[in-house]
């Protein structure tokens, strides 16, 4: 696992060799869209407030739980014992990558959406608030956890979801057993390598050509990063844009050959 120090170092190198993220010299449309479009889309959308409003609250939560954590864990919290606001502010996908996975709903409307990790359901809300007529699956490990985000997601009058608890080893597969093809899947659980790549390689049957996968955590770990070039490395993988605490992969057959992005976000 690499330490803040090292973490800082690796984000310096991404920032000092990444393109500037404007779509200047882009000649591929997809990628300049996804720049101009997606990636660069100031609008102040109103469902941003209702995600954050969710966000407030529970970082305001000082309830205290034991929490069963399958994955490789958080880089901040060690605990079992922790208070939902914890989870929210340092589990929780932050409001600048929340946003950007709305926006990339919002834009390319996936109807089928998977999610690896609710945590507490924030990222899952600015999905659902993205594309309301989308089908979500959202995965969580720890029943602590997911009975939250359940509650969550009621309160929240959302009712495109449905969550699924238990270890994804052994939930995933059920899962995918039951839906035809994967549009968009965020996966942010586990964050070891060999859990991560053997997920995409169960995504795949699932997956067709206008399909798109976010890893979260990309550059967190040795592992991670060598999952992140197993990935691209895939003959199925047309192309993948990196935006360092992301990774994003396209399936797209109009990229003729592979091509790799890094964007400077």
């Amino acid at each position: 696992m690499y330490y803040a120090p090292y973490l800082a170092l690796k984000y310096l190198r991404y920032y000092l060799t990444s393109s500037n993220g404007k779509g200047h010299g882009t000649h591929s449309p997809f990628i300049f869209d996804f720049i101009t479009k997606v990636l660069n889309d100031n609008s102040p959308y109103k469902e941003y407030k209702q995600a954050e409003g969710l966000r407030k609250r529970l970082l305001s939560d000082s309830r205290m739980f034991i929490v069963e954590d399958f994955g490789a864990g958080s880089a901040v919290l060690k605990e079992q014992e922790r208070s939902i606001k914890s989870i929210a502010r340092n589990a929780a996908k932050s409001k600048k990558y929340g946003q950007l996975l709305f926006r990339i709903v919002k834009y390319y409307q996936p109807a089928t959406i998977l999610e690896l990790g609710t945590s507490l359901g924030i990222t899952t809300t600015y999905l659902s608030l993205a594309n309301p007529a989308s089908k979500i699956v959202t995965m969580e490990g720890a029943k602590e956890i997911a009975a939250i985000a359940k509650l969550n997601f009621r309160q929240l009058d959302i009712s495109n979801i449905e969550l699924v608890e238990g270890n994804f080893d052994n939930t995933l597969p059920d899962v995918l057993k039951g839906t035809n093809t994967v549009d968009f899947a965020f996966i942010d659980g586990n964050h070891r390598r060999i859990p991560t790549e053997n997920y995409f390689q169960m995504l795949l049957p699932h997956l067709h050509n206008d399909s798109i996968l976010v890893f979260d955590d990309i550059h967190w770990s040795k592992g991670m990063e060598q999952a992140w070039e197993t990935i691209k490395n895939s003959p199925d993988v047309r192309c993948t844009i990196d935006l360092f605490f992301i990774g994003i992969v396209v399936f797209r057959k109009e990229f003729r050959e592979k091509q790799h992005f890094s964007i400077r976000f």
